[in-house]
């Protein structure tokens, strides 16, 4: 529970602090993409190397940027934002990022199903937070809409001139890997 003294006019505490429970939980999972993201450009290797590792420095930026403001949305409502790596390792929900040194293809095949599980949990959070509190629900809607247009750009490394994703069916992310390699 958050535990909180204060909140935003015209919020219940306990609507404010499930809210709380739902930004810290993207939190996590801000703070541990933008490190996969940059363990990524540190490890990605082959034919494509600048293209991919040059993609993947303004995503870093950019989910950092959402950090803070889930940070910054977390304190403004009573909370204390919790953000060590400790914390992210005892509360995600997801596995760690299983790839070290890869080619291009591999990682962006990995990545694929991280923004698939990031995503999908920020559409969760979005339907619970209509009636909750729309001004996090904006939030959560913005941050969406860019991590949809950076999954876009990992999967258009990753599908044919007819669409088809070289990791569908993949079920995790070495899968993923071995089927975009």
């Amino acid at each position: 529970m958050a535990n909180i003294k204060y909140t935003v006019p015209g919020m219940s505490d306990a609507d404010s602090e499930r809210v709380i429970a739902l930004l810290q939980d993207r939190l996590h999972a801000a703070n541990d993409l933008h490190l996969t993201l940059k363990h990524v450009h540190w490890n990605v290797v082959g034919p494509h190397f600048i293209a991919v590792h040059e993609m993947i420095d303004p995503q870093v930026e950019a989910v950092r940027g959402f950090a803070d403001e889930i940070a910054e949305r977390i304190a403004t409502m009573g909370g204390s934002p919790k953000g060590t790596p400790g914390s992210i390792v005892e509360n995600r929900t997801w596995e760690e990022y299983s790839l070290g040194r890869g080619t291009t293809q591999e990682h962006l095949g990995a990545l694929d199903l991280v923004y698939q599980g990031v995503i999908s949990s920020y559409r969760d959070g979005i339907k619970e937070l209509g009636e909750l509190d729309p001004i996090t629900e904006d939030m959560f809607i913005g941050q969406t809409d860019k991590l949809e247009l950076f999954h876009w750009f990992i999967r258009a490394h990753l599908e044919d001139k007819g669409g088809n994703l070289s990791t569908e069916g993949a079920t995790s992310e070495k899968d993923a890997a071995q089927s975009a390699g």
